[in-house]
């Protein structure tokens, strides 16, 4: 028996209020489009209706839902609630041929696309949940009379009329007589225009028919990004953070300290396309990748591209918390800037907390506030984001969870600051993605302090159109901040230790930054009380950071290090940060010397960059020691301390012995970098180029190739994940604890976001134990919050 109760799309949130009306979310849903194709503008490959399809999709999307099984399991009809089973944005096909009847069929079709996939793919298996074709592929008209029946007949004329004025109003279809629909005809139609749906992407497509894949995964992106968006009743963003008074707050405070724009700044500010930015470090390379995108910002805008999003992407998660705080400073622009990365809720969340001793009930409130700004960048509310380029590398698996962000990344603005050269793999996939975001409008900065040649040639011939080099004129002295030192001896020999001690009894900052976690932990361990009995036991004279703490000590630890060594600090005090890679683009802090384990060039000119930061003291002693060389289980060849492959580790160690004792910068370095990466006939560099040039490959094949776009990926994100070779775990010792804030908020997400302070990030391959009520790794192993994880107990 149906029901003559106001159509609704959603079930009601709680007892006091009513589920949203249909008509409503699909209006909400039409606007939204709206505001997703002038937030995109126009992508120059896609189709010049491609904007009208897409508002059209969101218009006609739900339909469907009149259905009164559909109905019935949101509660609102008389009946008790009862789950449908039936899929709505099927039975939502059947309005469009009668409501966009003045169209050409061909553009009902891909409108037919954005509606018929914006929950579910068409073909596939992978997923948790079954794709459209194996539900009614084979179904005859009278089998959809079966599933979608009942359906109230003046329901279905009604939103039917509704329809067709909403989409002349829109400018979607002319002025044209009343529609008249049944549900006999609704589920014919529907039936029909799913088997031609079908017949067009139940297949791949040619590879010269690939253009229209891409433009159908992007439209089911911006179809699911407007539908999210009006579900969520969260507003995005629509006045720009980066405005021209960016630049003139800029040469203002430059101009009150008796300086003014550096070159390579002013040059950055009027150059158009793709570029380059090399200067040393401290000379300002932020401000000018900013004045670069604030003139690409407005030229795109100009251009009919929409209002650019800005990418500000870094290596490591540790260093985007600092960049959103610096973002928010220079752009005057609070809670404007985006966290990017799976941890972002908690990003939100530490920073809610800090300075306080939160209650239980307070620490609850924080962490649903939490996750809300999450969900709010997570459906593109902000302008700007900081995050690492994996997480707009995910939109690659597509489908109805990953093509908005692949849509979202279109006509948008990239800053990839420090961009590692030294591993092929993963420097291949970004190149590949790269060559995707500028096809689909994306301009590109690529910032650093050391850009070698090789680099630039793979950038360039990734990218289509040309990249300029932005550097400081030719004849400028470069700070010459460091003098270099090799030792024979490793890092962790007796000799090192002795020399080490004489610094820290000399009052120096230093800093220790070992390939590797036992080393570095070992080094502390010796180290650190030395620091300790000579600067009278204060807990920040001696500080160590690695990978591989829970997610809340990690964050109090890099607040000590913050406090004691922060570049700039006025009283400059002595004390000792052990470190391995994580240091090297995380924090921005300032050191008297360093002592390191050789590895790659490039990642040594990072860890360099912690001393002497602002070039303002003398040149200061930057000591490398012998790389150690060891074989690794699950690989051929030797590596530095099983961390680097020994190709360019030795191939730096050989440069450095020859500049013992040399004052240098990053210029100098530069040059270095072009002998490591030179492509001479059996050399490092050769081979680097081969391994390159097959990950790209690999990745465009399996991520980027839109023959079947609307088959389920869900088997590739296993792939996706492999390729970072990384996992969570919860310790043993903190099992219960972790169960009791699970529990938090009746096991909601915030219970869930407060539990994950006590995860810790292992390698993939390290050996777990599952609790399958707590879904969460549970690892048996030393730990303590000031040394981090230890020895793994069998």
């Amino acid at each position: 028996m149906c029901d003559a109760r106001p159509l609704r799309a959603k079930s009601r949130r709680s007892r006091d209020t009513e589920g949203e009306l249909l008509k409503d979310h699909s209006l909400a849903t039409l606007h939204l489009s709206n505001t997703v194709n002038a937030r995109i503008g126009r992508i120059a490959v896609l189709p010049q209706r491609f904007a009208a399809w897409l508002s059209a999709s969101g218009l006609l999307h739900d339909p469907g839902k009149a259905a009164h099984g559909h109905q019935r399991q949101i509660g609102n009809t008389s009946e008790p609630a009862q789950v449908w089973g039936e899929r709505h944005e099927v039975l939502s096909l059947g309005f469009l041929p009668t409501v966009l009847s003045a169209l050409p069929r061909a553009e009902i079709l891909w409108i037919a696309a954005g509606v018929v996939t914006h929950h579910r793919p068409i073909t596939g298996n992978g997923g948790r949940r079954p794709s459209l074709l194996p539900l009614y592929g084979r179904d005859t008209a009278e089998d959809f009379t079966k599933k979608f029946g009942p359906i109230n007949a003046d329901a279905v004329q009604d939103l039917a009329v509704w329809l067709h004025a909403r989409a002349i109003e829109a400018g979607l279809i002319p002025r044209g007589p009343l529609p008249a629909l049944t549900p006999e005809i609704l589920i014919r139609d529907a039936h029909t225009l799913f088997g031609e749906v079908l017949e067009q992407w139940e297949w791949a497509r040619s590879p010269e028919d690939e253009a229209d894949g891409l433009t159908a995964v992007l439209l089911q992106g911006g179809v699911t990004m407007a539908d999210r968006m009006a579900s969520a009743h969260t507003p995005v963003h629509r006045n720009h953070p980066l405005t021209p008074e960016y630049q003139e707050r800029l040469e203002s405070r430059l101009t009150a300290k008796g300086f003014q724009l550096r070159p390579h700044q002013t040059e950055a500010a009027t150059t158009s396309g793709h570029i380059f930015i090399r200067a040393w470090t401290g000379s300002g390379k932020t401000e000018a990748a900013l004045l670069w995108a604030l003139r690409n910002l407005q030229e795109m805008t100009d251009a009919g591209q929409g209002t650019p999003r800005i990418f500000y992407l870094l290596p490591y998660l540790a260093a985007i918390n600092a960049m959103v705080r610096r973002l928010e400073d220079d752009l005057q622009a609070k809670d404007q800037i985006g966290v990017s990365h799976s941890h972002a809720a908690s990003y939100y969340l530490a920073r809610a907390l800090e300075d306080e001793c939160a209650t239980d009930a307070e620490a609850l409130a924080a962490a649903r506030k939490s996750l809300a700004q999450e969900n709010a960048t997570r459906l593109f509310r902000e302008l700007i984001r900081v995050g690492t380029p994996y997480q707009p590398l995910r939109g690659t698996l597509a489908g109805p969870a990953h093509s908005s962000v692949l849509l979202d990344t279109a006509n948008s603005l990239f800053i990839l600051d420090e961009l590692h050269a030294y591993d092929p793999q993963r420097l291949g996939m970004i190149l590949a993605m790269m060559s995707f975001w500028e096809h689909i409008g994306g301009r590109f900065a690529i910032v650093s302090a050391t850009l070698p040649d090789a680099l630039q040639e793979a950038i360039r011939t990734a990218l289509a159109q040309d990249v300029h080099l932005i550097e400081p004129p030719e004849g400028t002295v470069f700070p010459r901040r460091h003098r270099l030192s090799v030792r024979r001896h490793p890092l962790r020999s007796d000799a090192a230790l002795t020399e080490m001690t004489g610094r820290l009894e000399a009052g120096e900052a230093l800093l220790v930054v070992a390939n590797n976690r036992p080393t570095a932990r070992a080094l502390y361990r010796q180290l650190g009380s030395i620091s300790r009995r000579i600067h009278g036991g204060d807990t920040n004279e001696a500080i160590m950071l690695h990978s591989r703490y829970r997610r809340d000590h990690r964050a109090a630890i890099e607040d000590r290090i913050r406090d004691r060594y922060k570049n700039g600090h006025k009283e400059r005090k002595g004390g000792i940060l052990v470190a391995t890679q994580t240091v090297e683009v995380s924090l921005d802090v300032d050191f008297d010397s360093i002592h390191t384990a050789c590895a790659p060039m490039d990642a040594l000119c990072q860890r360099f960059g912690r001393v002497n930061r602002s070039g303002s003291r003398p040149p200061a002693d930057v000591i490398i020691h012998a790389p150690q060389y060891m074989p690794r289980s699950d690989e051929p060849g030797l590596f530095a301390d099983g961390v680097y492959p020994k190709p360019p580790v030795a191939l730096a160690w050989n440069i450095l012995q020859r500049h013992h004792n040399e004052v240098i910068d990053e210029a100098l370095i530069t040059t270095w970098l072009n002998e490591i990466y030179a492509d001479t006939a059996g050399s490092w560099g050769k081979d680097w180029r081969a391994e390159l040039e097959l990950s790209k490959e690999r990745f465009s094949e399996a991520f980027l190739t839109w023959t079947e776009p609307f088959r389920d990926r869900s088997e590739l994100k296993d792939d996706f994940d492999a390729m970072f070779d990384g996992k969570e775990a919860v310790l043993e010792a903190d099992r219960d604890k972790y169960a009791r804030r699970l529990a938090t908020d009746n096991g909601r997400r915030p219970g869930r976001l407060l539990a994950e302070d006590l995860l810790i990030p292992i390698a993939g391959k390290t050996a777990t134990t599952w609790d399958d009520k707590l879904k969460v790794n549970v690892i048996d192993t030393e730990y303590d919050p000031e040394n981090g994880l230890g020895k793994i107990h069998q």
